[in-house]
């Protein structure tokens, strides 16, 4: 399977590393709208121009589209879904019909094949909540993100005035996590689920105080959330916070019984040293049944919930049959 990479941030050198392991795919390049002399890949993969990127038509079979879920992906995705199989990792939760109607549209009009939404959560998670709920219809499920950096709110906090760098990390409540797992299904808010935790690097002679009441008011950020704020010089920060962990878990309790007297819990539990490249492998998995659903005549949007699990594995149905089942 011919892959190719569009864009080469974080996720698109995750991306580069999971192509590198696996064996049944080839990676035609990386398409990036900076300049390509500038820029020097990980495995030695070529760097084409995101502009050139219809004249290689014939010589992908799937694209891998590593951009942002705000303004990027809605975009990107269904106008490169009208020449090329495409995967992204699209993760506004909010949006995802939206913009699986979108990409829908644009790839059934040319034949072509995509699949959105790729990644743990959206993604993996995504998978748990629906084969638990269909086990256990009389349940509840509850997700817990972190302890991992938060990129979208690390950057909210770099953008305070004052602030030279920061890092933030989303903390999930373990009170509330034992609350869960006794099957009582209780009722979390927001506040008692999570908590984020701030590590700044301020700015000479910046007022701290004003720094940390901005953080904690900011609203769709941490004005819901308990959140402690480390004042820290910038060296600690590039030496203590410079990687990009995350994880999380799914635990769903549900009930069974004449009377509803018996608890089960199922819990999917994620700890990623480098989120991104864990998502890469993720997309990895997905483009390669993306393009074995392709050439079985399928086109249109899909999603994780779509793919059989057997089409993610490079292994053939014998291999998966005498080693996984």
């Amino acid at each position: 399977m011919k892959a190719a990479i569009y864009g080469y941030g974080n996720l698109g050198r995750g991306v580069e590393l999971a192509l590198r392991d696996a064996e049944d795919m080839e990676t035609v390049g990386v398409f990036t709208r900076r300049d390509p002399s500038a820029l020097r890949t990980l495995t030695g993969i070529p760097v084409l121009a995101a502009a050139d990127i219809l004249k290689y038509k014939e010589d992908i079979d799937i694209l891998i589209i590593c951009a942002g879920s705000a303004t990027d992906l809605p975009q990107m995705t269904p106008e490169l879904a009208a020449h090329f199989n495409v995967i992204d990792s699209f993760d506004t939760h909010a949006r995802v019909p939206e913009h699986f109607a979108n990409v829908d549209a644009a790839a059934k009009k040319e034949g072509h094949l995509a699949v959105i939404s790729c990644g743990w959560d959206p993604g993996m998670f995504s998978l748990n909540r629906l084969y638990a709920s269909s086990i256990l219809p009389d349940g509840k499920a509850y997700t817990f993100w972190g302890r991992g950096v938060s990129q979208g709110h690390s950057q909210a906090v770099r953008r305070i005035p004052g602030v030279k760098d920061a890092i933030q990390y989303t903390v999930p409540d373990q009170d509330a996590i034992k609350a869960v797992r006794s099957g009582r299904q209780p009722e979390l808010t927001t506040r008692q689920k999570h908590t984020r935790e701030c590590f700044v690097a301020a700015e000479e002679g910046a007022d701290r105080a004003a720094i940390e009441n901005t953080i904690r008011t900011m609203p769709n950020y941490f004005d819901e959330y308990d959140t402690t704020v480390h004042f820290i010089t910038e060296e600690e920060l590039k030496r203590d916070h410079a990687g990009l962990p995350h994880g999380g878990m799914v635990i769903y309790t549900g009930r069974t019984g004449l009377n509803k007297e018996h608890n089960h819990a199922i819990e999917y539990d994620l700890c990623l040293d480098s989120n991104p490249e864990f998502t890469g492998a993720v997309l990895v998995a997905a483009a390669r049944a993306a393009v074995r659903m392709h050439d079985r005549g399928l086109s249109g949007c899909f999603t994780m919930f779509d793919i059989a699990p057997a089409d993610l594995s490079p292994l053939s149905r014998d291999e998966l049959l005498h080693t996984m089942l």
